[in-house]
């Protein structure tokens, strides 16, 4: 979370509950990568309170770059990939499901290149009052094309889904995204990166129908089962 420390503890935790409720409506293994969102977003928004620490602690100073990295691999390099593949094994639409492969293909792309800066340039980050501020030495840091394609994996898949409320997220995600480039431009991975942990507690309620849905499909398997006996 981009406030504070104690703002990025809290928003782990509902997201660690979130998380776990989500997995335990999870019905078949296609299910697992979409339902593990808030998890890993958790798991995000925890390091992030390390990064405050780290960087507002100077006994830690020493070890800051540990949970600075791991945040920005999160931001940079999982979630280009773990979104358009997450949309894609839960699609049951053909056409649908094809695009979602070409996003994944995409996806993937981003993630390698992104995944080679992380390891031979330099990451670095700073606290100005309230917000994170991480610089990264990146080739291509600020191009449109390079931006484009990275936003293209995170808000398409949501809204081409055939999954029920699932566009909802797509919607909030672009509203989330615009507001961030219009008034947090110097902190957008933190800030958009918190917006979008918020956000994911919207997976607990697609998979909550995911469920549902998946119920209503198998009782009336069960009910002819049990005339034919």
């Amino acid at each position: 979370m981009c406030f504070s420390t104690t703002a990025s503890f809290g928003a782990s935790a509902i997201l660690a509950i979130v998380g776990i409720a989500s997995l335990k409506k999870v019905q078949t293994s296609s299910q697992l990568m979409f339902a593990l969102i808030p998890i890993i977003f958790s798991i995000q928004q925890l390091t992030e309170a390390f990064v405050w620490i780290s960087l507002t602690n100077p006994n830690y100073r020493h070890c800051q770059h540990i949970p600075i990295y791991i945040f920005v691999f999160f931001a940079q390099v999982l979630w280009t990939l773990w979104v358009p593949l997450s949309f894609f094994l839960i699609e049951k639409n053909i056409k649908r499901k094809s695009i979602l492969l070409g996003l994944v293909a995409i996806g993937s792309a981003i993630s390698i290149f992104h995944f080679y800066n992380l390891i031979f340039f330099n990451v670095n980050a700073a606290i100005t009052p309230f917000h994170i501020f991480y610089d990264l030495d990146f080739p291509l840091r600020n191009n449109l094309i390079m931006e484009s394609l990275y936003l293209i994996c995170i808000i398409i898949p949501p809204l081409i889904s055939s999954i029920k409320r699932t566009s909802m997220l797509g919607i909030l995600l672009s509203a989330s995204f615009l507001i961030t480039k219009l008034y947090f431009n110097d902190y957008i991975i933190s800030v958009w990166c918190f917006f979008a942990a918020l956000i994911s507690v919207l997976v607990l309620l697609i998979m909550k129908e995911l469920k549902e849905k998946d119920l209503l499909i198998k009782l009336p398997n069960t009910t002819e089962k049990n005339e034919k006996h």
